[in-house]
């Protein structure tokens, strides 16, 4: 395998030639080799995708990021959220706990092929776009990632859980209906109990499951509050002033969800 020397504060890393990732997703590669390899759902590198964009498209709006970088690195998060580079996240769910190894394995992608972009050679040249000055600006680990789990929570909710469930809930609604004046035993304790309706039995599965749909609905508000904006600790140190309601804006434009900036990012 052919590898390209990529540097950061703790010195120089081999990385596969081939790969838009950096010195510190390489990094994480090997000091957490537990389980199979990029099992961190690409959900979640959806969801960083989406963040990383509507941070770009903030920074340039309150005059801290250049027009070229901005288009840049949207770019590339449409590419990832395109399925294009899904070979490019190899990390696993064991991490530290701020999930810092994830957001730098997206901005390191993000920046390496915003580069290759550009006309370049990966690992060759001056990089117009850095992962942390450029795709990170206005973030840390401690905002991105929730925000991130947040985004992929809420997409997977709506589009995959309650929808799947309403199709199961209908279904058994139907039977409900169909089978209503069928009688058949009872079983309690492992044994005959008194006569019910099959119909009835199944309207029993109904209502659990609307009850759970009611359940999944009610989490869909506290998903809706990101914490980007927040940075490090909650105050929301080194962003621009608005950057908060601005962000959680541009997430909601982009996925068509209504995501907003969370009241108290101390949370």
């Amino acid at each position: 395998m052919d590898y390209r020397i990529e540097k950061d504060t703790m010195g120089e890393v081999k990385v596969p030639a081939d790969k838009y990732w950096g010195a510190q997703t390489e990094r994480s590669r090997n000091n957490f080799k537990i389980g199979p390899e990029a099992s961190m759902p690409l959900e979640v590198i959806y969801g960083f995708a989406y963040l990383k964009k509507a941070a770009a498209h903030t920074n340039h709006a309150l005059g801290v990021l250049s027009e070229e970088k901005r288009d840049l690195i949207s770019k590339v998060c449409d590419e990832i959220l395109e399925g294009k580079h899904d070979d490019q996240f190899p990390l696993v769910i064991w991490q530290t706990g701020s999930g810092t190894q994830s957001n730098m394995n997206a901005n390191e992608v993000i920046a390496n092929r915003a580069h290759v972009l550009k006309g370049n050679k990966l690992g060759e040249g001056d990089r117009l776009i850095h992962p942390n000055d450029d795709v990170n600006k206005s973030q840390s680990s401690n905002d991105t990632y929730p925000t991130a789990m947040h985004i992929a929570s809420y997409k997977m909710i709506v589009e995959n859980t309650i929808p799947s469930v309403e199709k199961l809930r209908d279904t058994l609604a139907e039977k409900s209906q169909k089978y209503w004046e069928v009688v058949k035993i009872g079983r309690t304790h492992l044994m005959d109990a008194t006569p019910l309706t099959l119909g009835q039995e199944f309207s029993g599965y109904v209502s659990q499951l609307n009850h759970g749909l009611k359940a999944l609905k009610n989490t869909l508000d506290h998903l809706s509050e990101l914490a980007l904006g927040g940075t490090a600790v909650g105050t929301g140190i080194n962003t621009p002033e608005g950057y908060a309601e601005h962000v959680a804006g541009k997430i909601a434009d982009f996925t068509g969800l209504p995501f907003r900036a969370a009241e108290n990012k101390f949370e």
